[in-house]
C-alpha cells in the first residue's frame, strides 16, 4: 500500500503541466477527463481484482495489477513521442494505471481476512496510515525532482526524456517491480477466523468440523452505508486537490509550472502529515474502546 501509494501521488502535481507541455491543445476540462479516467478504472477494475481474489491465490491479482501500472507509468514517460493527439495518450496511460489501482480492494480484503476481529480495527489503521505515508512522500519526491527542470536530458538510444515529469514515473515503474519482488519473496497466503483461529486457506470459508463455529452478529447496514458514503466524501474532496490544485495556483499566483510543482507537493506533504497523525490517534482510540 505504501509503495502504490508513492507511485500515485508522485505525479498528481505535475499531471497539467506536463499535459500541456506534450498537447498545447489540451485544457482544463480535458484535464478533469483525464483525472477521472483514472477512477472510472479503478471503479471497473476493483470488482473484477475482488472476484478474482476470492477464487484464485491472491498473489495473481496483485501482481497482474502492478504490471499494469508498470506498464501504464512507462507509457506516461514516452508521451513526448507520438507526433499528435498526445493528450489522448495521457488519457489511456491515467486510465490503465487506475486499473493498476483497483488492487487496492483486494489488499484490504487480505487484510481483513488475515487478522482477527481483535486485531482488525489497528491492522486497518496500519494499512490506511502506510497509505497516508506514501501520500507524503510521493510530493516531497516530486519536489526533489524539479531541480532537472522541463527540458532535463534526453536519453538518444531509448528515446526517453528525464525531466522533472518523467523522473517521478519512472521512480513510480520502479517502485512497482520493487513491490513484485515483494510479494514473490515475502507475501504468504493466510487467514484466520474472526476468534484469531487458522484456516486452510485464503479461501475457506467454513468452520472446521472439530470446532464449534463462532456465531456471528447481523450486519450493520446504517453503519456499512454510513461508511461507505464517508470514503466517497473523502475521496470526492481529494480528487479536488487532483484536479484543480496546480491550474488554480498558477492562475491565482502566477506561479510558473516548477513553482506550482513544487509549492503544491509541499502542501500536498503537509496534509499528508496530518493524515497520519489522524490514523494514529483512530489506532490508540480503537484499541481503547475495545476493552
Amino acid at each position: 500500500m505504501f509503495l502504490s501509494s508513492v507511485g500515485f501521488s508522485v505525479v498528481m502535481m505535475s499531471i497539467w503541466p506536463y499535459l500541456q507541455k506534450i498537447d498545447p491543445t489540451a485544457d482544463t476540462s480535458f484535464l478533469g477527463w483525464v483525472i477521472a479516467s483514472y477512477s472510472l478504472g479503478q471503479m471497473v477494475a476493483s470488482p473484477i481484482f475482488g472476484l478474482w481474489s476470492n477464487y484464485r491465490p491472491r498473489k495473481e491479482p496483485l501482481i497482474v495489477s502492478i504490471l499494469i501500472s508498470v506498464a501504464a507509468n512507462c507509457l506516461y514517460a514516452y508521451l513526448h513521442i507520438p507526433a499528435s493527439h498526445n493528450k489522448y495518450y495521457m488519457l489511456v496511460a491515467r486510465g490503465l494505471l487506475g486499473i493498476g489501482a483497483g488492487n487496492v480492494a483486494v489488499v484490504r480484503s487480505y487484510t481483513a481476512g488475515a487478522t482477527s476481529l481483535q486485531e482488525r480495527t489497528s491492522s486497518m489503521a496500519n494499512i490506511s496510515m502506510c497509505q497516508a505515508l506514501g501520500f507524503i512522500l510521493g510530493p516531497v519526491f516530486q519536489t526533489c525532482f524539479t531541480f532537472l527542470g522541463e527540458k532535463g536530458v534526453t536519453w538518444d538510444v531509448i528515446k526517453l526524456q528525464i525531466n522533472m515529469y518523467t523522473t517521478p514515473v519512472l521512480l513510480s515503474a520502479f517502485l512497482g517491480i520493487l513491490n513484485i519482488i515483494l510479494i514473490l519473496a515475502i507475501l504468504r497466503e493466510h487467514r484466520v477466523d474472526d476468534s484469531g483461529r487458522q484456516c486452510k486457506s485464503i479461501n475457506f470459508e467454513e468452520a472446521s468440523t472439530d470446532e464449534a463455529q463462532v456465531p456471528q452478529g447481523n450486519i450493520d447496514q446504517v453503519a456499512v452505508v454510513a461508511i461507505n458514503v464517508l470514503f466517497f466524501v473523502t475521496l470526492f474532496i481529494f480528487a479536488l486537490f487532483e484536479t484543480i490544485i496546480t491550474p488554480l495556483t498558477m492562475d491565482m499566483y502566477a506561479w510558473t509550472q516548477e513553482q506550482a510543482v513544487l509549492y503544491n507537493g509541499i502542501i500536498l506533504a503537509a496534509l499528508g502529515v496530518e493524515a497520519v497523525v489522524i490514523f494514529l490517534g483512530v489506532k490508540l482510540l480503537s484499541k481503547k474502546f475495545a476493552q
